[in-house]
């Protein structure tokens, strides 16, 4: 079974989100900052991570895809940055970053479990 991590500081947007993926067989994992999020992926090894960009604490988003795709052990893990930043300026740092998919809210949840799909199915 595929695991799933999704991020987000907001527990609505990791419960709709977890929603939309129950059709698919996963295993949902959740986190509530980018701090937690990096743990998580360092000890459960999800196949994808499904990441929010404006989180509190220390770091963001982007600071953690780049911790998580810079580091040998966790590099291979997807990352989809699911945010409210949408802006060219914001997707190109996501994708520099590191990320494999991006996604601005509101999301469509067709499109978000055929892009899920496309990369772990």
């Amino acid at each position: 079974m595929k695991k799933i991590l999704i991020v987000d500081d907001q527990k609505e947007v990791r419960e709709l989100v977890e929603i939309t993926l129950r059709s698919g067989d996963y295993k949902i994992l959740q986190a509530k900052n980018a701090q937690d999020a990096v743990e998580t992926v360092k000890a459960e090894k999800p196949d994808l991570v499904i990441m929010d960009i404006m989180m509190p604490g220390e770091m963001d988003g982007f600071q953690a895809t780049r911790i998580l795709k810079g580091n040998p052990q966790t590099k291979e893990c997807k990352i989809i940055m699911l945010t409210a930043k949408g802006q060219t300026t914001d997707l190109d740092e996501g994708f520099g970053a590191g990320a494999d998919g991006y996604f601005t809210k509101p999301f469509s949840p067709l499109d978000l479990i055929k892009k899920v799909e496309e990369m772990i199915g």
